[in-house]
Parts: structure tokens; C-alpha cells; sequence
């Protein structure tokens, strides 16, 4: 193993004033949930994307419990929901006893086949005689999903979109932001997100009923009374303010953070794109990404055999940190009885992705750097094989 210091896929990036808030709020003695600066961020998360409210919570995986709730999703119902992603976009679907029906990958954005959507739906009508509650649509890596064909689909059926905007912060989709398509939408804030609250998330919708209905669930349910009274099942999802301050300080810097990603998707995709068997997602019109994580595809019947796995080993013995794609959710094990409509495309990403090192602070040595060590690994004699 190299003594390089480590460069990691996508570290937290502190711009200078989080800290600032964070002595201010000490100072205010507000460090528990709610407080000034838990105000603050819901109106600049609003503010940012064009949409009226916002609660700030916990973690995404918390906004996402609180949307199926929110939506009414119960016992037996099916929940359409991509195969490629992470497993926090379906697990709260099984929180809530429900039915995780999977939906395999277009080629173009890597994200949900409108297709194959609506082959999902008339299954559930057809087959099971019951029309899904709702339909999650997540766009991966900060690509836009195909949001005009999914939003037809949605509207012939009549069935609501939760839209899952973890990792597309600042992404766009027609010069609208992702995170605004749906009738509720979750934002994540975690530690490798573009913009972190160390930990953290938030449910944003232009229904006020919904945010405030999400707000009281996520505090315990608590009923106005003098003393503790509950007449539902609440939930401890509210974000401190304490971390509210630091996603503050990470707002003001968010347009730099997408463009510091966006140059690394550059500097990749000018360096390799002309190597043999190296391919990376491009926009199409009309899409604008915030790059989140770099991605490349590696084909094995155009690098001598070298694989992804070969490339990730290559990167990890000079301490570098990139990851596979993410492995297809109908292929988990704890998903492996429910419903799935697939073409094989996400199962081929899983196989031939890789995802590179693509923080906010990384520099261009450490770029370079990558860049080196990927094509000396695409050289036979040198390769891990």
C-alpha cells in the first residue's frame, strides 16, 4: 500500500463560515432542534430551487418515511421505485409494509426507463388489480431523469412522483431543478454530498399542508397541549440547529461546489475519453448535471480484459478510493422476492462502472495523479491480472 495520503471518493469540503454560525449558535444556546438557523436554511433551500417549503431533517432516508406517509402509502400498496440506486430510496417503502416494485435503467440517463414504468403499472392493475401509490424517480450521480416521458406516464395513470433528489442538488432538468418535479421531494445533506450538513436531509414541496404535516410527524407528533399529548405516531427527524448552521454555510457556497464538480468531470473526460474501451455519461439536451460523482464505464472487449474491479485494485493500492456503480436493488438480497421490470441495463453499469474520486477540493495534482494511475492500469503488463 502506498504511504500517498489518501484521496477519497467524495469528502466533505468546508468553505470557512460554517463554523462561524456554529460558535453563533452555541453562543445562542441553541444547539438542540429548531432554532434560527433551522428557519434560515428551509428558506434558502427554498429560495435556492424556486419552491415555497421546506422542512430540514435528519437524513433524506427521514424525508423519504415521511413523503410515503405523508402520501397515505400503507400495508400492501406497491411503490414504483428505480433498481438503480441506493437502497435508502426503497427501504422506507418497507418501513411502511409496502411493496418495492422495481424499474430497470434507460441507456441515455442511467436512470428510470419511462417504458418500462408503464409496463410496471399495468402490471400492478393488471395482475394484482391495484395501481401503485406512488412512483419514486431518483436521478443518480446528479444526471436528470427523463422527467417529460416519466411525468406523462405519472399523469395517465394519475399516480403521484416522489422525486429523490439526494445526489442531484443544483441539477437541471429544462432549467428546472431537480427536486421541483415532484409532489414531495428529498434532498440529502450527507457527509459525501455536494453540500453536507454532516449529516442531514430535508422534505421540500409547494404543499403547505404537507411540509407542515411533515414537521409535526418528524418532532414526535406532538399535539398542542400544555403538556405532552399524542394522538399519532411521531418520529425524532428534525435537524438540529447546530447542523442547520453548517448547512447554511455550505449554501453560500453550493453554485462553486457544482462547478468544482463539474471541472473534475472535465479534466476526466478529456484525459480518457479517447482511451479504448473508456466511456463517460454526457448530457443531452436539455439536461444539466452537477456531476456529483464522476463515472466511467469500462469494456472489457476493448482493454485487453481489464476490468473495472482490475481498475478500482489498481487505484486502491496507490490509496486512492473509487467504488463500483451502484448494484442493482433487484439483485440485493433483501429485495430479491419483490416485483422487477428490467432490461439488463443497470446490471451492465453495475458490472463495467466505476465511480473516480470526485470532491469538491480535489486538486489538480491529485488529478492528474487518478488520471496516471487509470491508464497504467489499462496497460497489460501492468495491470493487477
Amino acid at each position: 500500500m502506498s504511504e500517498n495520503k489518501k484521496i477519497w471518493l467524495s469528502p466533505p469540503h468546508m468553505c470557512g463560515k460554517e463554523l462561524e454560525y456554529v460558535q453563533d449558535a452555541f453562543a445562542s444556546n441553541w444547539i438542540a432542534p429548531l432554532g434560527s438557523y433551522v428557519n434560515r436554511f428551509e428558506k434558502d433551500i427554498c429560495s435556492y430551487v424556486g419552491i415555497q417549503h421546506a422542512a430540514a431533517l435528519s437524513s433524506g432516508t427521514a424525508a423519504m418515511h415521511l413523503a410515503l406517509k405523508i402520501r397515505g402509502v400503507k400495508k400492501g400498496d406497491y411503490v414504483i421505485c428505480p433498481s438503480f440506486t441506493f437502497s435508502a430510496s426503497a427501504n422506507p417503502v418497507i418501513y411502511e409494509n409496502a411493496i418495492p416494485v422495481f424499474v430497470d435503467s434507460e441507456t441515455n440517463t442511467w436512470n428510470m426507463d419511462a417504458n418500462l414504468l408503464a409496463e410496471a403499472i399495468e402490471f400492478c392493475i393488471q395482475k394484482k388489480n391495484k395501481k401503485p401509490a406512488a412512483i419514486i424517480v431518483v436521478h443518480l450521480y446528479g444526471m436528470p431523469a427523463n422527467m417529460h416521458d416519466i411525468i406523462i406516464v405519472s399523469n395517465k395513470y394519475e399516480i403521484p412522483i416522489i422525486e429523490d433528489a439526494a445526489e442531484s442538488l443544483g441539477s437541471k432538468y429544462k432549467d428546472q431543478y431537480t427536486g421541483t418535479f415532484g409532489v414531495l421531494n428529498i434532498l440529502s445533506f450527507n457527509g459525501n454530498k455536494i453540500i453536507t450538513t454532516s449529516g442531514g436531509g430535508a422534505l421540500i414541496s409547494n404543499n403547505k399542508d404537507y411540509i407542515e404535516t411533515a414537521k409535526f410527524l418528524a418532532t414526535q407528533a406532538r399535539d398542542k397541549a400544555p403538556h405532552y399529548e399524542h394522538s399519532q405516531i411521531g418520529y425524532n427527524y428534525r435537524l438540529s440547529n447546530i447542523c442547520a448552521a453548517i448547512g447554511v454555510g455550505q449554501m453560500t457556497v453550493l453554485e462553486e461546489r457544482i462547478q468544482q464538480r463539474r471541472n473534475n468531470f472535465n479534466t476526466y473526460s478529456s484525459a480518457l475519453n479517447d482511451l479504448n474501451g473508456i466511456s463517460f455519461l454526457k448530457e443531452k439536451t436539455g439536461y444539466f448535471s452537477n456531476r456529483w460523482l464522476t463515472t466511467i464505464l469500462i469494456d472489457e472487449t476493448k482493454t485487453n480484459g481489464i476490468s473495472n474491479t482490475d481498475i478500482r485494485l489498481q487505484l486502491e493500492q496507490q490509496n486512492i478510493e473509487a467504488r463500483p456503480l451502484w448494484k442493482p436493488l433487484h439483485l440485493q438480497p433483501v429485495f430479491k422476492h419483490h416485483p422487477k421490470f428490467v432490461n439488463g441495463t443497470s446490471e451492465k453499469l453495475f458490472n463495467s462502472g466505476l465511480c473516480l474520486p470526485s470532491g469538491s477540493d480535489l486538486s489538480q495534482q491529485n488529478l492528474t495523479h487518478i488520471i496516471a494511475v487509470i491508464k497504467s492500469g489499462l496497460e497489460p503488463s501492468k495491470s493487477l491480472k
